[in-house]
């Protein structure tokens, strides 16, 4: 029951982490826009619209997670090997935004992705795959061996 109200709970962090992202790219891009500002000769009117570009995709990506997690929550099922890596893609970003953030932004914003990247470690490890257990008369040996047969060490 906890695991699958976390990764609710993880869901509607990352949609809401998906609408800050694209807010702020958008200001962004109006900043850059409103300013003229040029970097290394590049238009400001590029520079502007890969800013909202930018905002779009890795927005449209944390909405991507955050349905995935969603539809995980709901379901109580294992996840499957695109959700898997999709998850795994979302926590190395945040882990990597989180080394960059504290430089630039702050401590606040530090925690609040580590407590996402946590959010997303939990369920990536709640809801692995279960392995079949081995069978109960089964020896350890290698294949092909005679039952009761040493392994090769």
């Amino acid at each position: 029951m906890l695991r699958r109200l976390i990764a609710i709970v993880a869901a509607l962090v990352l949609l809401v982490e998906a609408c800050g992202v694209v807010l702020v790219n958008w200001v962004l891009g109006l900043v850059a826009r409103n300013q003229n500002m040029s970097m290394a000769g590049i238009e400001p009117h590029a520079i502007s619209v890969g800013a909202w570009v930018a905002g779009a995709l890795f927005g449209l990506f944390l909405v991507l997670c955050g349905i995935l997690l969603l539809i995980t929550g709901i379901r109580d099922r294992a996840l499957g090997r695109f959700a898997r890596i999709t998850l795994i893609a979302c926590a190395v970003v945040h882990a990597v935004l989180g080394a960059f953030t504290v430089g630039l932004v702050g401590w606040q914003a530090f925690v609040y992705l580590m407590a996402v990247l946590a959010l997303l470690v939990f369920v990536l490890v709640t809801y692995a795959k279960e392995r079949p257990a081995p069978e109960a008369g089964a020896e350890d040996g290698p294949p092909g061996a005679p039952s009761g047969a040493p392994a090769a060490v």
